[in-house]
C-alpha cells in the first residue's frame, strides 16, 4: 500500500486483521463445542467462502479502503443472516456470538467508510 495516509491505514488494516483473528478463534470454538470440526487450513477457508477475491491490483491506500470495506459490508450482511438462523434453530448462543461479531464488523466497516468521506 502506498499514499498519504500510509500509517494511518497500516494501523487500521492490523486493528481490523487482530479483531477478524480473534472472530475466527471463537467460531472454531463453538463449531467443535457443537461438535463439528473446525478446518483451520487456509485451502479450506478458501474453499468455502462466499466472500469475492480481494482485487489484487489496489495498489494506493484509497483502493485498500474502498476494497475492504466492500468485503466488510459483504461479511457483515452475510454475518447477520448467520444471527437470524441460529436464532431460527433455537441456538441463542451462537446468535449472541453472531451479534458480537456483527457490532464489530460494523464498527470497523464505520471507521474504514470514514476514510472514504467525501470520495463517493
Amino acid at each position: 500500500m502506498k499514499g498519504p495516509n500510509f500509517i494511518a491505514l497500516h494501523e487500521l488494516f492490523d486493528k481490523i486483521a487482530e479483531n477478524i483473528e480473534d472472530h475466527i478463534d471463537t467460531i472454531a470454538e463453538r463449531v467443535t463445542a457443537l461438535g463439528g470440526t473446525a478446518h483451520g487450513t487456509l485451502v479450506a477457508a478458501a474453499r468455502g467462502t462466499s466472500l469475492k477475491p480481494y482485487p489484487e491490483d489496489a495498489v494506493d491506500g484509497a483502493a485498500h479502503v474502498e476494497a475492504l470495506a466492500a468485503v466488510l459490508a459483504d461479511f457483515g450482511r452475510k454475518v447477520r443472516v448467520g444471527i437470524e438462523q441460529a436464532a431460527g434453530f433455537g441456538d441463542a448462543d451462537t446468535s449472541d456470538l453472531f451479534t458480537g461479531i456483527s457490532r464489530e464488523t460494523d464498527k470497523n466497516l464505520w471507521f474504514l467508510e470514514a476514510h472514504l468521506y467525501g470520495k463517493r
